[in-house]
């Protein structure tokens, strides 16, 4: 039986570094195996469907590092997890502009009490929610401008897991793709 997946990718083609053409990310994946390999975007994100019954995290960074000699942070989610993340959203995201709202996928789960020192209404009006294995923000003013984004990327708020965040946009797109 095949899994369709999506693989989120941490941090690349940003700012002129950790340039990984989405070409050669295709063509990479496609040689360990995956079928179906398409990706979305310049930001990292790959669809590909899968036989094997564990998550290809692991392989898929490995093979980044060996073929492109630098660490990448990778998530995989099924299309099942990543429409109960979009199914769930806390916000009416129907009613505001995909820049407005993101999900910042984790690689575990993680506990409320790690948010606990965030004043949240003294970000007001942006917010966030938890969610399975997912934060949801909602920043009016776009996320370049978010202090609360800002805060919420803090190394010591994301220790111990991998953090990457997609606009709405990119979240209801990435369901689309892995819709098999």
């Amino acid at each position: 039986m095949t899994t369709t997946y999506a693989a989120l990718l941490r941090g690349i083609n940003v700012g002129g570094s950790r340039k990984v053409p989405m070409a050669d990310l295709r063509t990479l994946l496609e040689g360990l195996g995956y079928e179906g390999v398409r990706t979305y975007l310049q930001s990292g994100q790959a669809v590909f469907t899968s036989g094997h019954a564990e998550s290809p995290a692991a392989e898929i960074t490995h093979a980044i590092e060996k073929h492109f000699g630098f660490g990448v942070d990778v998530i995989v989610r099924d299309h099942a997890y990543l429409k109960a993340i979009a199914d769930a959203c806390p916000f009416p995201a129907a009613d505001l502009e995909p820049k407005q709202l993101h999900v910042t996928y984790f690689s575990a789960p993680v506990a409320p009490d790690r948010f606990a020192e965030i004043d949240q209404a003294a970000y007001l009006p942006e917010e966030f929610r938890l969610g399975d294995r997912a934060l949801y923000l909602y920043a009016p003013n776009g996320l370049g401008r978010s202090k609360l984004a800002e805060h919420l990327s803090k190394p010591r708020i994301n220790k111990g897991v991998i953090a990457t965040t997609r606009n709405w946009n990119t979240v209801t797109k990435l369901v689309e793709l892995t819709d098999a």
